[in-house]
């Protein structure tokens, strides 16, 4: 599959779509409406799955496979949950997301197996211009992010667009993540950084 940010239409940006400028990583206008209907299916999804009860674990298994991209074997998401897309968020084996868990999803989240997610976090994959111009013309540009096996992310953590988790890693609690994070780590604080190394004892 062609990388997503690479823009394989063989337009000029002016003779793209909206949606076609999203995935090829330009700046969009996110109140398009191509851009907007993309948020359909997240919208029904996200109602669905967070209607289910939490003891009903089949129907809830379902929920989250119809909503994601793509799932591994047990994957768990706990209410409330929101996204912006689903169908850009593919997870792994036992994947787990605690209460109030936000992807907003505008480009692809590759998360890998064994991974949970605590409560309150929130990933981003879309960013706004620093010009007024530009956020008062509504643009977004999106980056995928991408987590990799057996992490731990604290609760209310935030990881913003473009950024890329390596294996092994726990990312504490409260902490946002501005840039890449290697294997084997911890990480915390505002703007995250590396705490210490730690043991991959199952390789």
């Amino acid at each position: 599959m062609a990388e997503y940010l690479e823009n394989t239409t063989g337009k000029k940006p002016e003779e793209m779509t909206e949606v076609e400028k999203l995935n090829a990583g330009l700046e969009y206008n996110f109140w398009d409406d191509g851009v907007d209907a993309l948020k359909l299916h997240a919208v029904q999804g996200c109602q669905k799955l967070n209607a289910i009860p939490v003891t009903d674990y089949a129907a809830r298994r379902q929920a989250v496979k119809d909503l994601l991209g793509s799932t591994g074997e047990n994957p768990e998401i706990l209410p409330i949950f929101n996204c912006d897309n689903g169908k850009n968020i593919h997870v792994g084996d036992n994947f787990l997301a605690n209460y109030n868990v936000t992807i907003l999803d505008i480009a692809p989240v590759y998360i890998g197996n064994h991974v949970m997610i605590g409560p309150g976090t929130l990933i981003v994959t879309v960013n706004h211009p620093t010009r007024p111009s530009g956020r008062r013309a509504h643009l977004g540009i999106a980056r995928p992010v991408r987590i990799g096996n057996d992490v731990w992310i604290g609760g209310h953590v935030t990881i913003l667009p473009g950024v890329t988790i390596g294996n092994n890693v726990i990312v504490a609690a409260g902490a946002v993540v501005t840039k890449d994070v290697p294997d084997n780590v911890i990480v915390g604080g505002v703007p995250a950084k590396v705490i210490k190394t730690i043991e991959n004892d199952i390789e």
